[in-house]
């Protein structure tokens, strides 16, 4: 875990001022969250069919070499190809070459975080290769400019008089009706389908006993990219392996209700290899693309390790105080929120700030809401432990021996409230000492009398008061 130049703090703290796109993100994460509660509230076994879930996810992480080997055999047994990559360079510079090998100049790609994570999209730029995001919220996002937002709706943060404003500039077209805001990505993007090269897609859960890939969506973008293009690109996590078909049912019984709210999404494709012999349709060439970036040193570590079990679904994201705060950009990695917190300090590639696993208030409605049963909060403090063994700091040092010592903490007190004013001076001339450090970015309340005092004094008047009636 090494620090990056990236300060949450700040990001945070400028996302809190930016009003719009915050009351745009609670409305929204509100609406996905009320579809979620009715969806598993209509389902009385869901604590069942959780701890089904968990069961074929740890079952999953305790066999996974083998499962990847079995995996690949089928893959290519199918017609397909598949590649291992170490890390997020090595992924994107694989597919780059893979792609330029082959002269392809125009990309379309379905939704997928993995990509965000290797970069992929600026790699093919830099190789003269157009990737066209072809989800809806990836496509505006695209536009814009900028990065998802949320795993799960990239575009969760912009409102549609936002996206009105960035059609009509970069389209020609503009409506405040969705459905027809809709029509016009579609118009925009049709073409784009018919004449790829070649379409790259994510994998929701890779089945290794038949070489499936397995997708989820609700647009039919990505069974288009995987279907229309001569080249197929499939990028996937190590951990999102099943054994069987079963267990992958398991897994999509809890998916789409913790996702989205339905019971399964408008397009459920299973993928196996390339066209085959005498079939019409389908990609000539089909590739897996297995990135590691960390993952594998994670699964030797038996206390973190439990974070594979992550099935991406979002829920945690949704409940998440910090997160419906700042919103995903603020968090400065593709993975916000719980699990990205406790993810993105993990990876090899990680653009963000090493003290990520700070952000949370340990309310634990995350670990509530995830339906892999994954215990966020104590994997954050797992990773504050071993941040702060790193790299300790004196104040938080000092602070943890006086919490240790109530005489100590109640003279350290005294002197404190005697020295307050004093410690803000020394914060603002000297922002990088231990004081400036641990004022820095908190609302810290002035000292004054202490709540034991007050108290006491409080219920002696209480008594004093009991007494005269």
């Amino acid at each position: 875990m090494s620090t990056v130049p990236y300060d949450f703090g700040q990001a945070a703290a400028k996302a809190l001022r930016d009003r719009q796109s915050r009351a745009v993100l609670h409305k929204a994460i509100g609406h996905i969250r009320v579809l979620r509660q009715r969806s598993v509230n209509a389902m009385p076994d869901f604590a069942e069919r959780q701890a089904r879930a968990v069961a074929v996810r740890e079952k999953t992480l305790s066999r996974l070499p083998d499962l990847l080997e079995k995996l690949e055999a089928k893959v290519v047994a199918a017609g397909g190809n598949v590649h291992y990559a170490e890390d997020a360079a090595s992924a994107s510079g694989l597919i780059t070459r893979l792609l330029t090998e082959r002269g392809v100049r125009l990309v379309v790609k379905g939704k997928s975080m993995v990509s965000e994570e290797i970069g992929l999209n600026d790699a093919l730029a830099a190789a003269g290769i157009e990737a066209v995001e072809t989800d809806l919220g990836e496509y505006i996002i695209q536009l814009a400019g900028q990065k998802p937002s949320h795993i799960l709706a990239p575009a969760l943060h912009v409102s549609k008089e936002q996206v009105s404003a960035l059609f009509a500039h970069k389209l020609g077209r503009t409506s405040t009706d969705i459905p027809e805001m809709t029509r016009i990505a579609r118009d925009s993007l049709r073409q784009k389908f018919l004449a790829a090269d070649a379409g790259i897609t994510g994998c929701n859960i890779a089945i290794a006993e038949t070489g499936t890939v397995t997708v989820l969506e609700n647009e039919g973008n990505i069974r288009l990219s995987a279907s229309c293009p001569p080249i197929h690109v499939a990028v996937m996590t190590l951990e999102k392996v099943v054994e069987t078909l079963a267990d992958a049912a398991v897994i999509l019984d809890i998916l789409p209700p913790s996702a989205t709210g339905q019971t399964l999404p408008v397009h459920l494709s299973f993928f196996t290899g390339a066209r085959r012999e005498g079939e019409r349709d389908g990609p000539k060439e089909m590739h897996l693309v297995i990135v590691d970036n960390g993952r594998s040193q994670l699964l030797a570590d038996p206390v973190l390790r439990s974070i594979l079990r992550c099935i991406r679904c979002g829920a945690c994201l949704n409940v998440c105080p910090v997160y419906q705060s700042v919103g995903g950009h603020a968090y400065g990695t593709v993975y916000p929120g719980p699990m990205g917190s406790v993810l993105s300090p993990l990876l090899k590639d990680n653009p963000g700030d090493a003290r990520q696993p700070f952000a949370c208030t340990h309310c634990a409605a995350c670990a509530e809401a995830c339906p892999a049963g994954i215990d966020h909060p104590a994997l954050l403090q797992e990773l504050r432990r071993r941040i702060s063994a790193e790299a300790s700091d004196p104040a938080v040092t000092a602070l943890s021996l006086l919490a240790r010592h109530p005489l100590l903490f109640d003279t350290a007190a005294a002197i404190g409230r005697t020295f307050d004013p004093k410690l803000r001076e020394v914060a603002a001339v000297a922002p990088d000492s231990p004081v400036g450090r641990f004022l820095r970015g908190r609302e810290f309340p002035g000292l004054s009398r202490p709540f034991s005092r007050r108290f006491k004094a409080l219920a002696r008047r209480l008594s004093r008061q009991g007494g005269r009636s």
